[in-house]
């Protein structure tokens, strides 16, 4: 026989609150200042290159919504990119880890957007290492992702 409780807790959840077009991007493990800029540059004049990677990819500004930040970062990432010869590029990506390697995509292809004669080469050749590296999910990875840098 069926009971009939005369509950009503189910009309307590807000069902507009799993709505997808009110997604809101978390904003834990935002980076105010980005990338130390003299740590870089003191790193590329050494010729320490694979260390100018790591320090710029490990302070990315990504979820920050000031877009001076993330420009000027972008601009240390391009010239830590450029400053690599061809054939050190990839012992260097093999030193990142997945979420590293998802990170330098992600300024590859924003440098793609931006689109100079000298750093596309340059990035072609990262994002060839950078998938040797990362697999095909890295690029599914940074092309569906909400943050951006």
């Amino acid at each position: 026989m069926a009971k009939n409780t005369g509950s009503s807790k189910f009309r307590k959840v807000d069902v507009d609150e799993y709505d997808e077009n009110k997604y809101e991007d978390d904003q834990t493990g935002e980076v105010a200042g980005g990338p130390d800029e003299g740590e870089v540059m003191s790193y590329l004049n050494q010729g320490k290159n694979s260390d100018a990677l790591h320090a710029v990819l490990r302070d990315a500004p990504i979820g920050s919504k000031n877009q001076a930040v993330k420009d000027k970062a972008m601009m240390l990432v391009l010239r830590v990119l450029t400053a690599f010869k061809t054939s050190e590029i990839e012992k260097s990506v093999k030193t990142l880890d997945n979420q590293t390697v998802d990170i330098l995509m992600k300024y590859i292809y924003k440098g793609f957007e931006l689109a100079t004669d000298n750093s596309n080469a340059a990035l072609l050749t990262w994002h060839e290492k950078a998938v040797a590296a990362g697999g095909l999910g890295s690029i599914v990875r940074v092309l569906t992702d909400r943050k951006s840098v």
